[in-house]
């Protein structure tokens, strides 16, 4: 959704971000539970990852005046908080808590951030032209 540089971003009303708020729900509390080990059980939630928790994210980023705008998430955002939440969930958490990073985990993120990056791109209004 194309944002006014001076208006909040309608973050929260993103198509992308409801599916992926409502698809994590469902799944996690009627799926889930029945499930089959394999996809569904294990990485189907992470996908949502990215599209569901960088609005949020970068809405307090713009609040706290951490961010310069209100325009959809860039690329580098995309990129480096897909680092940064792999990091620490996959090898910072695992370590501390004496469990298993999982990278099939890691490319579940990498999918659902390159889907986000993608939807939060196409929609991004052209530069303009003189």
């Amino acid at each position: 959704m194309p944002c006014a540089e001076r208006r909040p971003c309608r973050l929260f009303r993103d198509p992308l971000f409801l599916t992926g708020c409502a698809a994590y729900a469902v799944n996690r509390c009627f799926i889930k539970p029945h499930a089959a080990p394999g996809f569904m059980m294990f990485h189907f939630n992470d996908l949502w990852l990215i599209p569901c928790v960088l609005p949020p994210v970068l809405w307090l980023h713009a609040r706290l005046g951490l961010r310069a705008d209100w325009a959809p998430p860039r690329p580098a955002e995309v990129a480096g908080h897909l680092v940064f939440w792999s990091l620490l969930f996959e090898w910072i958490i695992p370590r501390l808590t004496h469990t298993t990073g999982d990278p099939a985990d890691v490319a579940a993120y990498a999918v659902g951030a390159m889907i986000a990056g993608l939807w939060w791109n196409l929609q991004r209004p052209a530069p303009a032209t003189r």
